[in-house]
């Protein structure tokens, strides 16, 4: 199994900064692409940024220039450095690893139990 933990969420003021870890752990050969991605109140789910095992990454434009993705691959942790935060920037925050496991060799899609971050005007 694959469990991925998230943390860092919370409540700040517009302006503020916040910086979200995500944790991969279990029976894992490797981990290519890693994400997070948003849900507010009412909305679906949204790509928020995405960063490959060789460092490639893709931002949404609404984030673009205040968040920042990162991962530590020997960790196998990923980061979202998120600064200038809106207050549409709240929602429930998840983090997405595209997992291959030593048991099925086969690419797996494995989500985070997510964490809420709330931007006050």
């Amino acid at each position: 199994q694959v469990q991925l933990v998230e943390s860092g969420g919370g409540l700040v003021q517009a302006g503020g900064s916040l910086r979200l870890s995500c944790a991969a752990s279990g029976s894992i050969n490797r981990i290519n692409t890693m994400g997070w991605y948003r849900q507010a109140p009412g909305k679906q789910r949204e790509l928020v940024a995405t960063i490959t095992s060789g460092g490639s990454i893709n931002y949404v434009d609404s984030v673009k220039g205040r968040f920042t993705i990162s991962r530590d691959n020997a960790k196998n942790t990923v980061y979202l450095q998120m600064n200038s935060l809106k207050p549409e920037d709240t929602a429930v925050y998840y983090c997405n690893a595209d997992v291959v496991r030593f048991v099925t060799w086969v690419p797996s899609i494995y989500w985070g139990q997510g964490t809420q971050v709330t931007v006050s005007s």
